[in-house]
C-alpha cells in the first residue's frame, strides 16, 4: 500500500518559481525502489505527464517542461520534489504526484500562475 500527499502549491507570479513536494508512505516495499512521476491536469486538456525519477534519480522530461521544471528525490526522506521555474500561465493547474504507472495517486495541488 502506498500514500502521497502533495503539498507547496501557491499562487506565483508568470516568471516566478514554485517547489511542489510529495511525500510518499509506503508499506511492504521500499520507497527507493519506485520510480515516481508528476502529472498535471490543465483546464481543457488531458491529463499529462511531467516528470519521472527512476530508482536510479534518472529523470525524464515531458518535452515542453524541459529546462523550466526539474525532478528530484531524497530516499531517506521518502520524498519526491518537482521544482518550476520561469511560470508561465498555461502552467496553471492541479498537479498530482504518482507512483508511476500505478494506481497510486495523491490528492493533488493547485498551482495557479497569474500573468
Amino acid at each position: 500500500q502506498v500514500q502521497l500527499a502533495e503539498s507547496g502549491g501557491g499562487l506565483v507570479q508568470a516568471g516566478g518559481s514554485l517547489r511542489l513536494s510529495c511525500a510518499v508512505s509506503t508499506s511492504g516495499i521500499a520507497f527507493w525502489r519506485l520510480t515516481m512521476a508528476w502529472y498535471r491536469q490543465t483546464a481543457g486538456r488531458q491529463r499529462e505527464l511531467v516528470a519521472t525519477i527512476n530508482s536510479e534519480a534518472i529523470a525524464t522530461y515531458s518535452e515542453s517542461m524541459k529546462g523550466r521544471f526539474t525532478i528530484s528525490r531524497d530516499n531517506d526522506k521518502n520524498t519526491a520534489w518537482l521544482q518550476m521555474n520561469s511560470l508561465k500561465s498555461e502552467d496553471t493547474g492541479v498537479y498530482l504526484c504518482n507512483v508511476y504507472q500505478s494506481p497510486f495517486w495523491g490528492q493533488g495541488t493547485q498551482v495557479t500562475v497569474s500573468s
